[in-house]
């Protein structure tokens, strides 16, 4: 997700300093998303020098940070529109299967059989954090639903896995009985019409 975007959502709830947010990202993300205080500072001085917050005094020494008017238009934009695809982000799995597809001596079975037990793995701690996530306050239920989302996507590419294995298979059928029947195409079409020609004499 977009940092920026969420540092803004969560300045749109009360005045925060910059440890507090990352503290505040992390929690209500689970942790899946983790941000280092440098990513957190940078993306707040940005955000200050456009405009959408500004410094809102100090609490026990520690800077406060505040939506500016501009800021509050900025998330209320976020939170009415969809999230706009636009180019697909660089996904390394399929860069790598759509590399090993097309590259000679490799065993895109063995390559697609060692993700599915990965992504197996990763779906089974899933499952369990899910069980035990509760929904009792706000943090519980969006650290639930990001969980959510994490086991629908590793589903997806478990499903992804299958149709890629099936796919190469179908492939390599095609590969191999493509020569045998273009033979048998070539072979009748050099016969001699022998018997067409003797009924038109």
């Amino acid at each position: 997700m977009s940092v920026r975007l969420g540092l803004l959502a969560l300045l749109g709830e009360h005045p925060t300093g910059v440890y507090q947010l990352r503290k505040d990202f992390e929690v209500r993300t689970g942790g899946t998303w983790p941000l280092n205080i440098g990513q957190v500072y940078a993306t707040i001085q940005r955000l200050d020098r456009d405009g959408l917050v500004e410094m809102a005094g100090e609490l026990d020494g520690v800077e406060l940070y505040r939506l500016t008017e501009a800021g509050t238009t900025e998330l209320a934009g976020w939170w009415a529109g969809p999230v706009e695809r636009g180019h697909p982000g660089r996904d390394e799995l399929a860069i790598k299967i759509a590399l090993a597809v097309s590259a000679p001596g490799v065993d895109v079975a063995a390559v697609v059989q060692t993700q599915r037990t990965e992504s197996m793995r990763a779906l089974r701690d899933y499952t369990r954090l899910k069980a035990r996530a509760g929904t009792a306050d706000r943090d519980e239920l969006a650290w639930s639903l990001v969980l959510d989302n994490l086991i629908f996507a590793t589903e997806a590419e478990v499903r992804w896995l299958d149709h890629i294995e099936a796919a190469v298979v179908r492939a390599a059928r095609q590969r191999t009985t493509a020569p045998a029947e273009h033979h048998v195409v070539e072979s009748a079409a050099d016969q001699p019409h022998t018997g067409g020609e003797r009924s038109r004499r």
